[in-house]
């Protein structure tokens, strides 16, 4: 498995009811889902992701961040962003993308879900 995808499974999957769901109408495309909702899309080797931002986050992304685009199929207006990251990622630039894809989850999830999340992120260092 390329090191992305683990990389983005162990980040996605450890959030509450988060589960993986392969999309055979979009070549496999995998997604990461909370109760049936897409918080991450991406491609098959995780070099590509799309998350979801408040709006005002996901203008200054793609504003300030090379590789960041609004989201196609009229997602972007929503705060749907799609990240270009490549295969090299560095350290800073996973850190960065695991509190995007917190966002994301925390955005899509029931409130008592994304609270669970919410609530663990506050008592981090």
């Amino acid at each position: 498995m390329p090191d992305n995808m683990r990389r983005l499974e162990e980040i996605s999957l450890s959030l509450p009811e988060a589960e993986r769901v392969d999309i055979e109408a979009w070549d496999g495309h995998p997604t990461f889902r909370v109760r049936g909702k897409n918080f991450v899309f991406c491609n098959l080797e995780a070099t590509s992701l799309t998350v979801k931002l408040s709006k005002e986050e996901a203008e200054a992304v793609v504003a300030t961040e090379p590789g960041a685009s609004a989201a196609g199929y009229g997602l972007g207006r929503h705060g749907w962003v799609a990240l270009d990251i490549g295969t090299d990622v560095s350290e800073e630039k996973w850190s960065q993308l695991e509190e995007w894809i917190y966002t994301s989850f925390t955005l899509v999830a029931p409130k008592r879900l994304a609270r669970i999340v919410l609530d663990a992120d506050e008592e981090r260092p």
